[in-house]
C-alpha cells in the first residue's frame, strides 16, 4: 500500500513528465505518448514511469528513443522539481498494455457472442 507521501510524489512526477514528453513528442510527428501510472517505491529513489503510445506502428521506437533519453528526461524533472524533492529518483520506463488488454478481451468476448 503506498503511503501518502508516495502517492503525491507519484502525482507531481506524473504532471511533469506528461509535460516533458508533451514537448519531445512534437519532435516524433505523428506520435502521441501519455503517462498512464506512475509508481514511486518506498524510498522514494526509483520512479517506475507506464507509458501508452499511439500509434501502435511505433510504439518499439518510441520506446527505444525514450529509453535512451532517459537521464535527459531525469535531469528536465529535476529542473521542474527541485524545490518539491531533495532527490530526483531514478526514473524506469515501462509499456502500459491495458489498452491492449482490454481490447483482446473485448474481442474474445464478441467470438463467444
Amino acid at each position: 500500500m503506498e503511503s501518502t507521501r508516495q502517492h503525491k510524489i507519484a502525482r507531481l512526477i506524473q504532471k511533469d513528465m506528461s509535460d516533458i514528453l508533451l514537448r519531445y513528442a512534437r519532435t516524433l510527428h505523428g506520435t502521441l505518448i501519455s503517462v498512464s501510472e506512475v509508481r514511486v517505491s518506498p524510498d522514494l529513489s526509483m520512479a517506475h514511469i507506464y507509458l501508452s503510445v499511439f500509434p501502435q506502428n511505433k510504439v518499439a521506437e518510441t520506446m527505444a528513443l525514450i529509453d535512451e533519453n532517459r537521464h535527459r528526461f531525469r535531469g528536465e524533472l529535476g529542473t521542474l522539481e527541485r524545490h518539491q524533492l531533495r532527490i530526483i529518483p531514478e526514473i524506469v520506463f515501462h509499456l502500459d498494455e491495458t489498452i491492449d488488454r482490454m481490447e483482446r478481451i473485448d474481442e474474445l468476448l464478441r467470438q463467444d457472442r
